[in-house]
């Protein structure tokens, strides 16, 4: 069975902008093979300030090839119901920042898998937020 991820984007804000909708199928690197590995969907509480490691790649119980098509999904799910546009998360590898998601915010990247780059979360305040998460990849 293919996993598939599906984007649609519209703005009145840009002039003549008509508009995105794309969809991709996870495949292994460099064919057309369907990934074949995920994490399995998570969910993460976090009630402090301070990096934490999301996924620790060295950690995984089947080993995910490193440097192919694995992606990650990152949502800030706000917390019991409330989505604060106003709590953000800041999400690494390997503990350097790529962006900050505040409530409702979410993300798909594509990831190494090499074991020292982990994804961190770093909530910016002590006011409890949700994350979920899963990651796709190619088993080794």
């Amino acid at each position: 069975m293919a996993t598939t991820a599906t984007i649609s984007i519209s703005s009145d804000i840009a002039p003549g902008f008509g508009g995105i909708t794309e969809s991709m199928t996870l495949t292994q690197a460099g064919n057309i093979t369907d990934i074949d590995s995920t994490s399995g969907f998570q969910i993460r509480k976090l009630t402090t300030t301070g990096a934490v490691d999301l996924i620790t790649m060295a950690n995984e119980l089947v080993e995910p090839k490193d440097s192919v098509a694995a992606k990650i999904f990152i949502r800030n799910i706000g917390y019991q119901g409330t989505i604060d546009k106003s709590v953000g998360v800041t999400i690494g590898v390997n503990a350097e920042p790529i962006g900050l998601l505040y409530g409702g915010d979410w993300m798909m990247m594509p990831l190494t898998c090499v074991d020292a780059d982990d994804i961190t979360v770093n909530p910016a305040t002590d006011d409890t937020v949700v994350i979920e998460y899963v990651m796709f990849y190619e088993e080794a």
